[in-house]
């Protein structure tokens, strides 16, 4: 039984293997409409989404599968009922549990209780699905990922932590560019650095952009992630030298954005740049729901 936690869970072999499967699928969809025939998934919402929910529900549909919704409307999970008989349950009727969450633990526990794979769509650590999209995105722009040079701007969250791991399994340089006091988990970051040992990848945490010139991509999220209860008027100042625009991209030579959204426009990011020709942000996307149903095709049919 195999799971997606996190993507250490898989080596670099079996990373490019997923990536190229997701693009497969996104290229020959007729060729895997029975993929997930008769198999059902629950997708688990204890956080709101539009990208996450859309592409897991139709990407599933694609596959003949069918997946169903559960939005945790009296709360967190655990509360209610444990996460063990929660587990326990689903796992007798479904054959996947897809869930986005507020914490890790929450993902632990499923994982220890359930008998059905267990893929992780979001949590307070780790985006792996959107990180996978990413990687995917970044490959059909340049042919060979440990070439690609990644930058990531804002802060140090979920997808930065991702980032810094799959990359460093894949083997691509990934720099996080953070004020000071708001880069990633430093715990995190070891642990991408001893993948990156493995592979040759260029790992750092700096607050300077001009250690970011000759590099490819430029990424970025949110300065208050979902969850964050800080006002963003109250974080604009420290981040706002980190925006991802075009006199960043002119004085870098970065030739490509890359944003997971939602976007605040004109803050982490401006319109100029997401609408530009550099912009690859709408790709990747659509490449969620091609990645998503690798992951799902993948672990189902070796469970």
């Amino acid at each position: 039984m195999r799971h997606l936690l996190d993507t250490t869970e898989f080596n670099k072999d079996e990373l490019h293997a997923l990536i190229a499967l997701g693009r497969e699928m996104k290229a020959n969809p007729a060729a895997f409409r029975t993929g997930l025939a008769g198999k059902n998934i629950v997708t688990l919402f204890e956080k709101q989404s539009l990208r996450t929910r859309v592409t897991f529900d139709i990407g599933i549909n694609r596959l003949g599968g069918h997946a169903v919704y559960l939005d945790q409307q009296n709360g967190a999970m655990g509360q209610r009922e444990s996460v063990k008989d929660f587990a326990a349950n689903l796992s007798r009727w479904c054959d996947g549990i897809v869930a986005r969450v507020f914490d890790h633990k929450t993902l632990q526990g499923l994982r220890e209780h359930a008998t059905v794979p267990v893929v992780n769509s979001l949590c307070n650590l780790y985006h792996p699905c959107q990180a996978l999209a990413d990687f995917m995105t970044i490959a059909e722009n340049y042919d060979d990922l440990s070439k690609v040079k990644l930058a990531y701007l804002g802060d140090g969250n979920n997808v930065a932590h991702s980032l810094l791991i799959t990359g460093a399994i894949l083997g691509t340089d990934v720099t996080v560019v953070s004020p000071k006091g708001s880069g990633p988990d430093a715990q995190i970051f070891n642990l991408a650095a001893d993948l990156a040992r493995k592979t040759g990848a260029k790992l750092a945490v700096t607050d300077n952009c001009d250690d970011i010139r000759g590099f490819d991509v430029a990424y970025t999220d949110t300065w208050v992630s979902m969850g964050d209860n800080t006002p963003m008027e109250a974080v604009i100042d420290k981040f706002m030298p980190y925006q991802n625009n075009q006199a960043l991209l002119d004085s870098t030579g970065i030739r490509h954005v890359l944003h997971c959204q939602p976007a605040h426009r004109e803050l982490e990011i401006t319109s100029e740049v997401m609408d530009g020709p550099a912009s690859l942000i709408m790709d990747e996307a659509e490449n969620r729901m091609h990645i998503q149903n690798a992951i799902l095709y993948t672990l189902i049919n070796q469970a």
